[in-house]
């Protein structure tokens, strides 16, 4: 195995305090990293069934040889794993991490240990690495042959189908049964036969991660999942069998669960002799209440082997860091001193989900669908500074949608930069000649964060950066651009013929991230020549203000292209599509379109006459925007008809899309192209937002201006003319805006009903930690003025958020609880019906929360809203609804697991509740209106942390995201940055940025730079980006609430 000082171990790589494992060692002790000595084999068995033989020094502990283990696998979740063996009196026992092997061993040559998971966490979202759920997955199969994982012949068909499904792949009936004629995955497989086909029929398709996702899915429903049984007899002598899970003590007779004894009841767990006493808490509710149940088990051996994994459980699953040791007694100790000794589950999350590792592959043995893109992860000194990508040639690599995807190949992070590869490197082609999305485009294996959002349709894929030696073979034929073509909006024809070589729908193109633009070996030195640039243009602030409504326009343009261009031609001829609101979608954008064409022509020849490139010699009348913003806001005025009908667009889609079930789909598909980067409904209010936009650059122009100025005048007029056309339609866009939410939530959200309807009011979306028996659970809710859903991230292929309840508004009240629960930043909801415990991630989410809850149960109170419910299917009053999802497992249940990838369309996975969910933080309506208004668009400089020169990219910022291109003149972005969580400062001297206008992006060790051409942009970009890092101030909310419904 090689020296194990020469790489670093599991432990280290996860960043391991000094002590890990299982300690009985006093404080400030540690084991040795390899003791010298003389070394012997060990031989271990893996989950897969190979086995592995490791050379440990004699007197190693356990932990060097678990260390050795875990870095031969290249995991970083360790923690969840274990060694077992069984000792000199036949007994399972785990290896003791801080004892020396030889002292437990004893004959280490005739021993084999077994790599198993030990820990079983309730839910397998909570395992971040495909290597981990694999794992995972290895041993809920080793389980089930060995007839641990009992469960009825439905749920074990299940089971095995999703297991050949990951091991052959899709369904061929003489396969199938040759494969499971070999293979015995379940005792009595032969009678299950047939059932196990026509499961499989339903999972064509699947990778084989996937499969294991909903292998997971549903055996965490069994009531044997994770369980390991330890026969004892109650007082009277009744056989009976206890364990341990993530809730507590479980008491089983036979395998039916007859008794569980939740952490918070017990206040000791002990053993004497053969006894094993759980003493509980007072109950006051209940007069026959025991302070202390005594079970007598084979042995004072076997007590101490379940003492010690109750320990384990309960530490590594309800404590939020490692115990304390006690100090060692002076003269006498009484008890054990045993004690959990290193990272809970909540540290390996954070810890895992915070830090950055290569991918490298690992191997499915059992899967004759393996590709090379099964990656695990590896540490990394020095992260490459944009994602790779992988050429993707084998049958399985059919990925999904989502961040959180089971068919992804790489692991769910938590925040890099940008994001994964959308587009190919093609060419920019005018509507007319457009290609279809997928023609020419990149594999698609670029890797994306967990929160951001990458804009690859249909082939996501999550993950930090991949290792470079998985990126050679698709740079090999990346191109070079030149450096007058990468700076010269004025060489396109250069640029397509450079990009242009090699491209076949056979022989897909390297991806752009891969490319001199997005990655720091080809970047472009810039430097000399913005200089010189900046010298010879104007330095007026007005030029640099009139420049704003040029670069925004031309991406408003491009926005109208989305509906009047590409949605036309992919949906708008088809059959699908009533007449009426083809019409009513053309007649109003088609002239619009038209409109905005001639209106960007006069402002880039206004710009260029300004900046000298032409005419030089004549100069002073055309130093001004206001004559030109006048002219066509009075033409503007003239189509304030079509911009009335756009609520009318909205409408009249979603009523044909209720209707009609292939409209519906065809309108998701198209949402799913590179070029509908946001969310489809946002386009339609373009106009309506766009009036907004000029309203703000008149206002600073003319704030700007000297009353004498010769543009003054003008520019008062046209922002009189835009303000009178703005008040008119506020109204509409304020409703549209609430509108558009609406229908965006509905397709985030499952298990709910009627959630667009008149009168219903967005407010508040975001995480929050809801207290329960299994502790603070992450739940996402949603708050709207006569009602607050909170949901979990549903284990669908969708990624969409599943309903767990409602809170009615009217009659809630809300109680700072801190104190009561000992949960920081916590407070208590007490509505008619149910009583809510939450917590925010910080003071100020939680004052957030707690005004707009308020708010809204005034609205509430006042107006008596809607009160329907709903809830597709609601639980009993009398249980809570998380509890429901605890009931005895049932066919339908396991068949909803199964059959979700059927059921549930593709959904995009990056909408802002999926960025909120995985930075755990809260956006309100009030911050969707502030960023629809601070939207901007231009020309930056960006530079990593490590890199040394800046590269040139068209950067657009909206929907609280920045979106990269090459140039204004693509036709969708290159990759995301979404912003919620960032924070946005100036660059310290010691940060070494020598450069003017520089601003810098940081969340936690992520950070960009990105510079300005001025002071202006630069104050412009800040002022934006803040509006999308930090939500509004309830004073700006005070100061909207006359413009805004609620």
């Amino acid at each position: 195995m090689g020296d194990p000082e020469s790489r670093p171990t599991a432990g280290q790589r996860l960043g391991a305090q000094e002590s890990m494992g299982i300690s009985t060692l006093e404080p400030g002790q540690r084991p040795p990293s390899m003791p010298p000595g003389r070394h012997v084999s060990i031989k271990v068995q893996m989950l897969d069934e190979t086995e592995e033989v490791f050379e440990v020094s004699q007197r190693a502990p356990g932990k060097i040889l678990f260390d050795l283990v875990c870095t031969h696998l290249n995991l970083i979740e360790g923690d969840y794993f274990g060694l077992e063996y069984q000792d000199h009196r036949k007994m399972t026992v785990w290896l003791d991490l801080l004892k020396p092997i030889m002292k437990q061993l004893g004959r280490p040559k005739h021993t084999v240990l077994r790599f198993v998971v030990k820990f079983f966490p309730p839910d397998h979202a909570q395992l971040l690495e495909e290597l981990t759920r694999y794992l995972f997955a290895l041993q809920i199969k080793q389980d089930l042959a060995a007839g641990r994982l009992t469960c009825n012949d439905s749920s074990a068909a299940l089971l095995v189908s999703h297991i050949v499904q990951s091991e052959i792949g899709d369904f061929d009936e003489a396969q199938n049964r040759q494969h499971l004629r070999k293979n015995k995955y379940i005792p009595d497989q032969d009678i299950l036969v047939d059932k196990i086909n026509e499961f499989h029929r339903k999972h064509v398709g699947q990778t084989p991660a996937e499969s294991d996702y909903q292998l997971l899915e549903i055996a965490r429903r069994l009531e044997m999942y994770g369980i390991r049984l330890h026969p004892a007899k109650d007082r009277e002598g009744t056989k009976l069998n206890l364990s341990v899970a993530h809730t507590g003590i479980l008491v089983f007779q036979g395998h039916t669960k007859i008794n569980a004894f939740n952490w918070s009841k017990v206040r000791k767990l002990s053993f004497k002799r053969k006894r094993f006493l759980i003493k509980l808490r007072p109950d006051l509710n209940q007069s026959n209440y025991q302070d202390t149940l005594e079970f007598l088990m084979g042995s004072r051996d076997c007590c101490k082997v379940f003492w010690k994994i109750c320990v384990e459980y309960h530490a590594f699953f309800r404590l939020f860091e490692e115990p304390k040791p006690k100090p060692k007694p002076v003269l006498f100790s009484r008890g054990s001193s045993f004690r959990f000794s290193g990272r809970t589950q909540k540290q390996v999350i954070d810890y895992v989900r915070d830090s950055e590792f290569k991918k490298i592959p690992f191997e499915r043995k059992h899967s004759k669908i393996q590709s090379n893109l099964s990656l695990s992860p590896q540490p990394s000194e020095r992260r490459p500074e944009v994602p790779k990508q992988v050429s993707i040639t084998s049958a399985s690599c059919t990925f999904g949608d989502q961040p959180d995807s089971p068919a992804k190949t790489s692991r769910l992070p938590k925040d890099t930069g940008f994001v994964e590869d959308t587009a190919g490197q093609q060419p920019h082609h005018t509507p007319s000649s457009r290609r279809s999305p997928r023609e020419g485009q990149s594999a698609e294996q670029a890797e994306e964060e967990p929160d951001a959002v990458g804009q690859g349709k249909g082939q996501q894929l999550s993950g930090k950066r991949q290792s470079e030696h998985l990126s050679t073979g698709s740079m090999t034929n990346s191109p070079r651009l030149s450096e007058t073509s990468m700076n010269s909006q004025g060489t396109l024809a250069t640029q397509k013929q450079i990009l242009s070589p090699g491209l076949s729908p056979d022989a897909r193109q390297p991806s752009p991230l891969t490319s001199p633009l997005l990655n720091d070996a080809g970047c472009v030195r810039t430097d000399d020549e913005d200089e010189v640039r900046r010298k010879r243009f104007p330095t007026d602030k007005a030029y640099f203000i009139a420049k704003e409504l040029l670069t925004t326009e031309r991406t408003y343009l491009k926005d109208l292209e989305v509906i009047t261009m590409s949605f036309q031609n992919a949906i708008g001829k088809d059959e699908a599509m009533p007449e009426s609101l083809r019409n009513v979608i053309f007649s109003n954008f088609d002239p619009l379109y038209k409109f905005h064409t001639g209106f960007l022509k006069e402002v880039e020849q206004r710009l260029a006459l300004w900046e000298g490139r032409s005419n030089a010699h004549i100069k002073g009348d055309y130093q001004r925007i206001g004559d030109v913003m006048l002219k066509n806001i009075q033409g503007i005025k003239q189509l304030t008809s079509h911009l009335q009908k756009h609520s009318e667009v909205l409408l009249e889609l979603e009523r044909a899309s209720r209707a009609s079930r292939k409209l519906e789909v065809l309108c998701r598909d198209f949402e799913m192209q590179k070029v509908c980067y946001l969310p489809l409904n946002i386009f339609f209010l373009r106009p309506l937002h766009r009036l907004m936009h000029y309203k703000q650059i008149l206002e600073r122009l003319c704030k700007h201006y000297p009353p004498t100025h010769v543009d003054f005048r003008d520019s008062r007029a046209a922002l009189a003319d835009i303000s009178e056309m703005a008040a008119q339609l506020h109204g509409t866009m304020i409703k549209m805006e609430n509108f558009q939410k609406l229908l965006e939530l509905k397709k985030d959200l499952i298990g709910i009903e009627n959630l667009v309807i008149p009168g219903r009011e967005f407010i508040r979306l975001g995480c929050l930690s809801k207290l329960s028996g299994k502790g603070l659970q992450q739940r996402m809710f949603f708050l709207f003025n006569d009602v607050l859903l909170y949901t979990s991230r549903g284990m669908t292929a969708s990624n969409q958020f599943k309903v767990h309840g409602q809170l009615p508004l009217y009659g809630m009240t809300i109680r700072d609880s801190e104190e009561e629960w000992g949960v920081p930043h916590s407070f208590t909801l007490f509505g008619q019906r149910q009583t809510v415990v939450v917590a925010a991630s910080c003071a100020s989410e939680m004052e957030k929360w707690i005004d707009d809850i308020k708010m809204a149960i005034d609205l509430a109170e006042k107006c008596n809203g809607p009160s329907s419910d709903l809830l597709a299917t609601s639980p009993p009053e009398n249980k809570s609804p998380e509890d429901s999802t605890l009931d005895q497992e049932s066919e339908d249940d396991l068949s909803a697991s199964r059959t979700s990838l059927e059921r549930q369309a593709p959904h995009r996975g990056n909408t802002t509740v999926h960025v909120c969910w995985h930075r755990n933080t809260s956006v309100s309506m009030i911050d969707f209106s502030i960023a629809v208004e601070n939207q901007l668009s231009g020309n930056l400089l960006r530079k990593f942390k490590n890199s040394n020169g800046w590269q040139k990219l068209w950067v657009v910022f909206t929907n609280f995201s920045l979106f990269f291109y090459k140039s204004y003149q693509d036709d969708y972005p290159l990759a995301s940055l979404p912003l919620l969580g960032y924070s946005v400062t100036i660059p310290s001297g010691s940060e070494n940025i020598h450069k003017d206008y520089v601003f810098k992006l940081h969340f936690k060790s992520h950070v960009y730079y990105f510079r300005s051409e001025s002071e202006y942009t630069f104050e412009r970009w800040m002022e934006v980006i803040r509006s999308a890092t930090s939500s509004a101030s309830r004073a700006r909310i005070l100061n909207r609430k006359d413009s805004h419904p609620y």
